[in-house]
């Protein structure tokens, strides 16, 4: 495992500390996934769960691509696995699913995303709504993405361990 995660700076200013966080949970996601085979990406931790890793990576591409592209932006691209007749399809995984395939997509979501959220302002609202009406701002996306990336590694943390009983890193 390379230890290719950097620390967000403890005396950052906001914005980058924001953004250094978001990044260090980006690159736990990684460093989860790295080395195993498809097939161990595509392993549920516990049936009847649907948990993958390949499926938490695809989630958040689905994540990134609706936060930074759909609601901060109003550009309006549709949904990459799921949909309304499968709301849950980015962890539907089939024997064909890939993982250069979701760490591609993933990791063009999150160009777009950083590309996207340079040149606004941390109070600056989104120009899209979420699906409950509101327009947040680019500080309260930053927090949502830190929270929802934080979470799902800690199930990437119980998914790795009982792939190959690698913790903690």
């Amino acid at each position: 495992m390379t230890n290719d995660r950097t620390m967000p700076a403890s005396n950052a200013g906001e914005r980058d500390m924001l953004e250094g966080w978001l990044e260090f949970h980006r690159q736990t996601l990684a460093r989860k996934c790295q080395g195993l085979t498809d097939e161990q990406l595509r392993t549920a931790a516990v049936e009847p769960s649907e948990l993958t890793l390949m499926g938490l990576v695809r989630h958040m591409a689905e994540v990134e691509r609706i936060w930074f592209r759909k609601v901060l932006t109003d550009d309006s691209p549709g949904p990459i696995w799921f949909s309304d007749e499968d709301p849950d399809g980015e962890f539907h995984l089939t024997g064909a699913d890939t993982w250069d395939e979701a760490r591609t997509t993933w990791q063009s979501e999150i160009a777009i995303a950083r590309d996207n959220a340079a040149g606004v302002g941390l109070d600056d609202l989104s120009k899209g709504r979420t699906r409950h009406g509101d327009s947040p701002s680019l500080r309260w996306i930053y927090t949502h993405m830190i929270e929802e990336y934080a979470r799902h590694n800690g199930h990437a943390d119980l998914l790795r361990e009982r792939l190959d009983g690698v913790t903690g890193y």
